[in-house]
């Protein structure tokens, strides 16, 4: 598929766009999510723990923070409140560690090689999505960057990949999404999308092999892959 297909010609079917996450695949930005979780809610009196964070790991904040106020309800602010705090604090905390995960750049060069066009589709709020591209140099990188927090609900549900795929002019099924959570997978595929899942963490959870395809960082992003997603 290399070198065949230039912007709006392709067939029906192939890939278009590459659609990268955010948080745990462009940028190792889980660990200052953990730790800004925990810090707010155990100070309004919810017993987290790093484990337990992986409960609501690719869920938008407010999703997250509404899920912990279900299982253990506090009264002392607002679930509002507690969004604001924990989002200051991860920001506070990329502003000074915004690691790249390993094969960003040499993944973006395969898509780039195969002709394809680039986006990102993110749970998190734009400001961080933001902050977060142009402190690792990317920000000018995609065309398009997408936070659910425009969308009625955010991943897992499909709306934030609709979105993407529609400001990018084709349609879902021209696209493939890379994705490192169990929310980010059914988000995309439901969304009509191909999915490459990159885990955190092996062994994969079950969960994660509905994707088309599951590798273990974007160092094994290759052309023969996205060749053969493109042939689906």
């Amino acid at each position: 598929m290399t070198g065949t297909r230039g912007p709006g010609r392709a067939a029906a079917g192939a890939l278009r766009v590459v659609i990268y996450d955010l948080d745990g695949l462009l940028i190792d930005s889980e660990p200052c999510w953990v730790q800004a979780e925990v810090e707010v809610l155990r100070s309004v009196g919810v017993p987290l723990t790093p484990e337990r964070c992986l409960e609501t790991t690719g869920l938008r904040l407010d999703d997250a923070v509404a899920y912990w106020a279900a299982r253990h309800p506090w009264t002392s602010v607002s679930l509002e409140e507690v969004v604001r705090r924990i989002l200051e604090r991860v920001l506070a905390l990329l502003a000074t560690r915004a690691p790249l995960k390993a094969g960003v750049h040499e993944s973006m060069a395969v898509v780039r090689a195969a002709g394809l066009r680039v986006a990102v589709a993110s749970s998190s709020p734009l400001a961080l999505i933001d902050g977060a591209l142009e402190r690792v140099g990317l920000r000018s990188a995609f065309e398009q960057v997408v936070s659910a927090e425009g969308e009625r609900f955010g991943k897992p549900h499909p709306g934030v990949y609709l979105t993407t795929a529609a400001r990018m002019g084709v349609a879902p099924a021209s696209c493939v999404a890379l994705e490192d959570s169990v929310n980010g997978v059914v988000a995309a595929t439901g969304a009509g999308m191909k999915c490459i899942a990159v885990p955190e963490r092996w062994p994969v959870d079950p969960r994660l092999e509905t994707a088309d395809a599951v590798i273990r960082s974007l160092l094994e992003l290759t052309p023969a892959l996205l060749a053969r997603l493109g042939t689906r």
